[in-house]
């Protein structure tokens, strides 16, 4: 029987494209870095997967790379322990053994063609309009991003729907930030006359099963909320959404898209990382029949990719891979020119200082993004204030900077200078 006899981990450093990588400093630097895993068969035949390492709650323990050597690689694709890199890996590898496409090894087919959205971190409204023209230039329909008190929310979906076309559609992620259905309800029910609005994604706390469905009751646009938190079933039973967000790893991903399907309740599927992951995440959008909402994979902010072939978008909807595997060619040679050390997470980046501009007149600082979400999360400042916006503010090299910057490093702090 084949067997993977070699384990490879390689490290790399991918930029980010400009406009997300002056947004993403403050929250998120560490997107630039990947593992990739590399397993070989005593036949040959070699699978490749990836993980970012803010996936923090996936990652590949040593316990992990010893369990799959001498395994055939389909008796161990589905464990989800293994993390997401690893388990690509052995998926792309076992649908590799038998010259067969991925998903045939996941279910049945139910579409050759899928739903894919394009996605940014919150950022001034120009620069969301900046992103949302790449995604028309390159096929795209529909956009998400996310909903923050650091930002006049009705200022910017007035500038950004301005300029959008009819059909292009917005998805908006609070992360929780609404707090309760007494901030969230009449914030949202003012916005939903931007037509353009297609899912409040967890408007409040998901915990709050009562207000969420309280919630639901008062707006139009469905509600989305990450499936599993709290519990898939009494998500369903107390009807606190219209339908859902999955990740995960694959069994767990299979199972949730089964439980959804008998509730007839859509999702997307959010899987994150360069063109390998998108490419992934297509085979198993093939075969999950209410996978309907466009699927998020991120790898469009990256200025190179490590696959050969493009991920081409037409009308919203990307072709599954035909090809055995993930269906794709590693660019080796990619690889190499961005290899780096095992580190642990950058973050935060050096150098960062953020100033939030209340209409007040106030203005508070931060040292990392962080630390404003615990901040607004402990409601220490009003939500979702018109006029408010949120400032990244250089480094000039003066004294005054320099002192700022080491003050909020312990907490933030406001002035009304």
């Amino acid at each position: 029987m084949p067997k993977i006899v070699s384990l490879d981990e390689i490290w790399i450093d991918l930029p980010l494209k400009e406009v997300p990588w002056r947004n993403m400093i403050r929250e998120l630097p560490h997107w630039r870095l990947f593992q990739l895993f590399k397993v070989t068969l005593d036949t040959g035949h070699v699978g490749v997967g990836e993980m970012p390492p803010y996936y923090t709650r996936f990652e590949v323990t040593d316990d992990a790379r010893q369990r799959v050597i001498g395994k055939h690689p389909a008796e161990v694709m589905w464990d989800d322990t293994l993390g997401c890199g690893l388990q690509m890996a052995c998926c792309d590898a076992a649908a590799r053994l038998i010259d067969a496409p991925l998903w045939s090894l996941l279910g049945e087919k139910v579409r050759d063609r899928a739903y894919v959205g394009w996605w940014a971190i919150d950022m001034p409204v120009e620069d969301w309009i900046l992103e949302c023209q790449e995604g028309l230039d390159n096929g795209y329909t529909t956009f998400k991003s996310k909903a923050r008190p650091w930002f006049d929310l009705e200022n910017q979906l007035t500038k950004l729907c301005a300029f959008l076309p009819d059909h292009f559609k917005v998805d908006m992620d609070f992360n929780d930030f609404g707090l309760d259905p007494a901030i969230a309800r009449p914030l949202c029910k003012s916005l939903e006359r931007f037509k353009h609005l297609a899912i409040w994604e967890s408007p409040i706390l998901q915990e709050d099963l009562q207000g969420n469905r309280e919630l639901r009751q008062h707006l139009s646009v469905p509600i989305a909320h990450h499936a599993g938190r709290p519990e898939l079933a009494s998500q369903i039973e107390q009807q606190a959404c219209d339908g859902f967000v999955v990740e995960g790893g694959i069994s767990w991903a299979t199972k949730t898209a089964a439980t959804l399907a008998t509730f007839n309740k859509p999702f997307w599927l959010q899987w994150t990382g360069t063109n390998l992951t998108a490419f992934f995440g297509l085979h198993l959008q093939a075969v999950m029949t209410h996978c309907r909402w466009p699927a998020i994979h991120c790898h469009h902010m990256y200025i190179d990719q490590i696959v050969q072939e493009p991920f081409v978008v037409e009308n919203g909807m990307a072709s599954i891979p035909a090809g055995p595997g993930i269906g794709v060619t590693i660019d080796w040679d990619v690889v190499e020119q961005y290899r780096t050390q095992p580190q642990a997470r950058p973050y935060p980046h050096p150098g960062v200082l953020l100033r939030v501009d209340w209409p007040s007149g106030t203005k508070s600082y931060f040292a990392h993004t962080e630390q404003m979400w615990a901040y607004f999360r402990a409601s220490c400042a009003p939500a979702f204030v018109p006029g408010v916006h949120l400032v990244r503010v250089d480094d000039d090299g003066s004294d005054e900077w320099r002192g700022l910057h080491e003050r909020v490093q312990n907490s933030p702090v406001h002035t009304n200078d």
